[in-house]
């Protein structure tokens, strides 16, 4: 058996760290730690990795993986795969049964080593998502029975699981109010709709209404965040798995095909694997779904609303949104202000909420101060209309019925954040004043260069040094921010 002191070496043979303290240090991870020599024997098995396979270190250590997992395959174990390919493999799902028989789904970061000695090995640090499977198995099931039995009662799905209309999109900006008259228009035809906009800006509320306002408001409107699962998850989650397509799997419809005839909402869209882009790409181009494990293909009637918190040029230069699918994904698309670019309907959605808090709370408040008014609409806003929202709920609580929000009773962290924003406000202000005339300017050029530098300091100042808030105050690209600093040798 290979020892830790062979492992932990440096190239020209130095010792960095025992073995004992080795082994102290990777059974303190939170993280399972396996590692196979080149013939696939097991060199290291932490106590994580033992906790998450249920079984014993004895059982798994010097000996064959496939002697330890009777259930893994060449093909199914990434460990196997590393050390034949030598391929990095992140984010792989893995389902296999350990020798108790019990079924254990892991998320895997999986690269090849080399020993001291010279010879291959590969590691692989496990993530238990177990329960989490289960739970997203869950919800499929829920989701079904649910609309098997809707549809036994009534052929139409009445109840197409949205709370929202357009009705629910407040405010009395010319612009915004022209984006809800173009999606009800949008509403009443199929293409696909692609929703831009920042954190809280009300991106599903909007898709909600686009739903609501459609032929298809009787039938189901699913939403998903792309962000939110692992890839093998969200891929048989969204397009259904068959029955031996991996361990455990049985044949379940996928949410494609859960909102047959309705409306499938995608959040995050830009977070979807770049791999699953393409297979929805497909989906969108032919209609048909094919489930994880699958042959054959399934016809699915469903509408596509697509949601980013960035912009296309944004994605396209990182690499996380594929050209094409752009194109399909946007065939109708909005982008919705953020609240510091409809700051005249500040006061409308603050009587809005306070109005929906009375009611719902049974109290009678009057509204908020004018020092409060005048406090919110010069603040930058960072987390839009539910930030908005949040802070009249945060007043609610602390104020004393029949009275009115004021600053003072807000918890101090608002305070600070909303006085801050006045004395930036304030300074912006100052600097408009103290203008030079054309006669005392040497060259607008580096006066103008002097001002943006301010700005640009300033907003970094505001966002605690967060380039993408920081770009995001000053209406600009995070890359056109990058390419100031840089033009200005500003240090972040």
């Amino acid at each position: 058996m290979v020892k830790l002191d062979d492992i932990i070496m440096t190239d020209d043979g130095e010792k960095l760290l025992n073995g004992e303290i080795w082994q102290q240090i990777v059974n303190s991870l939170d993280e399972g730690m396996h590692i196979v020599d080149q013939r696939g024997r097991t060199i290291l098995y932490n106590q994580r990795a033992s906790e998450l396979d249920g079984l014993k270190p004895e059982e798994v250590l010097d000996k064959n993986i496939f002697e330890a997992f009777p259930s893994l395959t060449y093909e199914s174990s990434t460990l196997m795969q590393t050390l034949n390919n030598r391929k990095t493999y992140n984010n792989e799902q893995q389902t296999f049964v350990n020798k108790k028989g019990q079924q254990i789904t892991t998320i895997n970061k999986t690269f090849p080593l080399v020993l001291a000695d010279g010879s291959k090995a590969a590691m692989e640090i496990s993530r238990d998502i177990t329960h989490l499977q289960e739970m997203v198995e869950n919800v499929s099931d829920l989701r079904n029975k649910f609309y098997n039995q809707k549809k036994l009662k009534s052929n139409q799905v009445k109840d197409n699981n949205t709370t929202y209309t357009f009705k629910d999109l407040i405010g009395e900006e010319k612009h915004f109010k022209n984006l809800i008259k173009s999606g009800i228009r949008a509403a009443q035809n199929d293409s696909s709709v692609l929703i831009i906009g920042e954190t809280g800006t009300g991106k599903e509320l909007f898709a909600q209404g686009i739903h609501n306002a459609s032929p298809r408001v009787d039938k189901p409107f699913i939403a998903q965040n792309c962000a939110a699962l692992p890839r093998n998850l969200l891929e048989s989650l969204l397009f259904g798995t068959e029955k031996g397509s991996f361990t455990g799997a049985h044949s379940k419809p996928g949410l494609f095909e859960q909102a047959e005839g309705g409306t499938i909402l995608l959040d995050e869209i830009n977070s979807l694997d770049y791999d699953l882009q393409a297979k929805l790409l497909r989906v969108l181009q032919e209609g048909k779904v094919r489930r994880v494990g699958g042959q054959k293909e399934i016809d699915v009637d469903i509408r596509v609303i697509s949601t980013m918190n960035q912009s296309p040029d944004q994605a396209f230069a990182e690499g996380t949104l594929r050209q094409d699918l752009f194109y399909r994904i946007s065939v109708v698309s909005f982008e919705l202000p953020p609240l510091r670019k409809r700051k005249d309907d500040i006061p409308v959605l603050a009587d809005y909420f306070i109005s929906n808090f009375n009611q719902k709370f049974g109290q009678n408040l009057n509204g908020i101060s004018e020092q409060l008014l005048n406090k919110m609409k010069n603040y930058h806003w960072p987390g839009n209309v539910r930030e908005l929202k949040h802070m009249i709920e945060c007043g609610f609580n602390l104020c004393q019925d029949g009275s009115c929000i004021d600053l003072e009773i807000l918890p101090e962290y608002l305070q600070k954040k909303l006085n801050q924003n006045s004395f930036s406000e304030k300074k912006k202000e100052n600097k408009l004043e103290e203008i030079p005339s054309v006669k005392d300017l040497s060259s607008l050029s580096d006066y103008l260069e002097q001002i943006e530098v301010e700005l640009i300091q300033e907003a970094l100042e505001l966002a605690d040094n967060n380039i993408t808030k920081a770009a995001r105050e000053l209406d600009l690209s995070r890359q056109s921010l990058q390419y100031k600093l840089k033009k200005y040798n500003i240090e972040v």
